[in-house]
């Protein structure tokens, strides 16, 4: 029996799904996250400077190197746990370590990602957050005065996360270090994959929050686009019925049109990704399952509250690149239409002028016939005359007598020959 044969990627897929294992983190401990894009496309990106990026900061510890190639790694870096990851448009690095420091989100946390090999990264920063990890307090209201005293109130988000393990709070602020902080309370019990899973699930947030706000930024560049298009467009379908040159107003809505598909290959990608990283961000937002504190707001209210209006203006930007795009494909449509049907009358006309040249034509060849039966007459007797005229001396008769007997007979044969040709044409 011959041996079953595996499809080629069937290892490769399966092990992707494992490829990027949830930290295990003991409580007390600090977490430090950067993300980092490249300001090109991501078909243009070189993921081989990432990598020797991620190997420069190895380097700096002795770890060991990343496989060639390689899309995520693991690894200890002096007294953290190194997680890289690489993913469609950016890198993620995490870097967990024991224990927190006196001072509650200490900018010297991030001493394992130094400043100049930041500053030597491929791409630019794109979020850095600080996450302290620490044990619940005995009551909530100790929770709140630590939250109140860390947190700016106003957009503090608080709620207890995975069926009460832990609570969680953040203000999505960046404070004058540049980071953006989190505090996670683990109540005691909770396994530390499980606390883990809680510290990414914020890492996450964070990273399609930052990647789907993008898509805001360029929303707002292509509206004043639009709005400098739509009056032109209005206007043009607004004069479709009165505009004198139907191929001028036509060449300049399909200047119209070729500009708004410009914006289109510019932005669709964008958009998508966007939409992608929205309902990435709502899905992890929902596994944390949360639960309201002394009426807090919770992160998904804060979602709702400040970050959805920004979802949705891009998606009413988009539909209206769209829509002026249909208008614009209409409105042309429309106007070839009117330059066919002025085509047509003036193939109409055209076709009128022919039919009357050919009537004049017809008529003019007519006279020319006429002209003709006299012109071949006049060489048909002088031939005969000079044929017959012999004869005709032998009979007594003149030249004179003879041209004149012979001018009606051969008239006679000449008309009734062109108009039998005639007959055979008609």
């Amino acid at each position: 029996m011959p041996p079953v044969e595996d499809h080629p990627l069937r290892y490769a897929t399966v092990n992707e799904l494992h490829a990027r294992p949830f930290p295990a983190l003991d409580v007390p401990s600090t977490a430090v996250f950067l993300g980092f894009k490249e300001p090109v496309d991501a078909a243009n990106r070189d993921r081989g400077r990432d990598l020797a990026h991620l190997t420069a900061l190895i380097d700096r510890h002795g770890g060991a190197h990343p496989q060639p190639g390689a899309n995520h790694y693991s690894g200890q870096i002096g007294r953290s746990v190194l997680k890289w990851e690489s993913h469609t448009e950016f890198v993620t690095y995490s870097a967990f370590a024991s224990g927190v420091s006196a001072r509650p989100f200490d900018p010297a946390e991030d001493w394992v990602f130094p400043e100049e090999w930041q500053a030597a990264a491929p791409g630019l920063r794109l979020t850095s957050v600080l996450i302290r990890i620490e044990p619940m307090p005995d009551t909530e209201e100790e929770v709140l005065r630590l939250t109140e005293s860390w947190f700016v109130p106003e957009s503090l988000a608080l709620s207890r996360v995975v069926d009460g393990a832990a609570v969680v709070a953040g203000d999505f602020r960046i404070d004058e270090s540049g980071h953006m902080r989190f505090a996670v309370f683990v109540r005691p019990g909770t396994g530390p994959r499980r606390v883990g899973r809680i510290v990414q699930r914020l890492c996450e947030i964070e990273t399609y929050r930052a990647m789907s706000m993008l898509g805001l930024m360029r929303s707002r560049d292509l509206s004043a686009r639009l709005n400098g298009l739509d009056p032109r467009l209005s206007a043009l379908v607004a004069g479709l019925d009165t505009a004198t040159s139907a191929e001028t107003t036509l060449h300049d809505l399909l200047s119209i049109s070729a500009e708004l598909e410009r914006l289109a290959v510019q932005h669709t990608f964008r958009f998508g990704a966007t939409r992608a990283y929205e309902a990435i961000l709502v899905q992890r937002v929902e596994v944390l399952r949360e639960e309201r504190i002394e009426g807090r707001q919770t992160f998904g209210e804060f979602m709702t509250r400040r970050y959805d209006p920004a979802m949705r203006t891009v998606k009413s930007t988009e539909r209206r690149l769209e829509a002026m795009s249909e208008r614009a494909e209409r409105a042309a449509e429309l106007l070839r239409t009117r330059v066919d049907v002025e085509r047509s009358a003036q193939n109409q006309r055209l076709l009128e002028s022919m039919d009357q040249r050919a009537d004049l034509a017809l008529r003019l060849q007519h006279t020319v016939e006429g002209l003709s039966v006299v012109a071949i007459s006049y060489y048909a007797v002088s031939l005969a005359s000079y044929a017959l005229y012999p004869a005709a001396k032998a009979a007594g008769l003149s030249k004179e007598m003879l041209t004149a007997a012979l001018v009606l007979p051969v008239l006679a044969m000449v008309w009734l020959a062109v108009r039998r040709i005639r007959k055979k044409f008609h």
